[in-house]
């Protein structure tokens, strides 16, 4: 299933979230085709005015970040590198469709590869579901 995290100041996130939802799950969809859509999650966490900051002061604006969460082994495919940078550009398209053409050179996107031997869902380690259910 893959996460999408995103991380925007609460006053800059509040009234676009349904945007953000149906952007940043196309932005998944347009790589790995529409099989997807239907197990993208999507998180929206907006952080306080005075919780962000950069060299050691808070920030009245930031752009947003994104964490993109997939089962490690996809990072390992032999197309792993294109697949990675069409994800980058779809999140920031998302991103920049939503907040404004402006934040673009500031978008933060994070690709990480969760192994599944140390990820667990109903109670259960990942990589051991498959064998008993």
């Amino acid at each position: 299933m893959p996460h999408v995290t995103l991380y925007a100041l609460e006053e800059e996130l509040t009234g676009r979230e349904p945007g953000l939802i149906e952007e940043l799950t196309s932005a998944v969809v347009s790589v790995y085709g529409e099989w997807a859509r239907s197990s993208v999650d999507v998180r929206l966490i907006g952080i306080p005015a005075g919780r962000w900051a950069r060299g050691g002061a808070t920030v009245a604006t930031a752009a947003p970040a994104i964490t993109f969460g997939m089962r490690e082994e996809v990072f390992a495919r032999e197309d792993a590198a294109s697949v990675a940078a069409q994800l980058v550009s779809a999140f920031t398209e998302a991103v920049t469709a939503v907040f404004g053409d402006d934040c673009r050179d500031e978008v933060l996107v994070e690709l990480v590869g969760q192994p599944t031997s140390r990820s667990g869902l109903g109670g259960k380690v990942i990589s051991d579901r498959g064998a008993s259910d």
